[in-house]
């Protein structure tokens, strides 16, 4: 097959996965949810608690956007608000943070070992945490442990100016 053709099919099934991806329906939880789970998580584990100011300060958005969120985070069952204790995660809330926080911990991980600075790994993380396939991660943790059982590898890795 001409390389032509062979570009030009590889772009057409690109763009054939962007629409699938597109195209599925949304899940109950969006990116952006589990980005408040994660930071009231942080906060309940700092403070003992979170409120709204101390999510907005830290997500850098709008309190009426906290209040709009936690308004759906409530609807959607995973916050339980006391008066005058502020917020914390009920048991699906925390279930779903310590899932993207298992999952920020281990592409962390990989991108240290492969020689990513800290800051920008956690940058890096942060947009992809949310957007991975559970058999994706699956396969992850077992090439991270294939490349803690021989540093020999990821020694040569390192070394190595591909």
């Amino acid at each position: 097959m001409p390389e032509k053709i062979k570009t030009y099919n590889k772009k057409e099934e690109r763009l054939e996965s962007i629409k699938k991806v597109h195209s599925q329906k949304s899940p109950k939880s969006t990116t952006r949810m589990e980005d408040y789970l994660e930071v009231i998580s942080e906060l309940v584990k700092l403070k003992g608690y979170a409120t709204p100011s101390n999510i907005s300060n830290y997500m850098n958005v709008s309190p009426p956007s906290v209040t709009k969120m936690l308004r759906r985070l409530d609807e959607e069952g995973y916050i339980e608000y006391t008066k005058y204790q502020g917020l914390k995660l009920n048991p699906k809330g925390k279930n779903l943070a310590n899932e993207i926080l298992k999952i920020h911990s281990e592409l962390l991980e990989f991108f240290e070992m492969i020689g990513v600075n800290n800051s920008i790994a956690n940058k890096d993380v942060e947009g992809m945490e949310h957007h991975l396939n559970p058999k994706t991660m699956k396969q992850l943790r077992k090439f991270i442990t294939l490349l803690k059982s021989r540093p020999d590898l990821l020694n040569l890795f390192n070394q190595t100016n591909f």
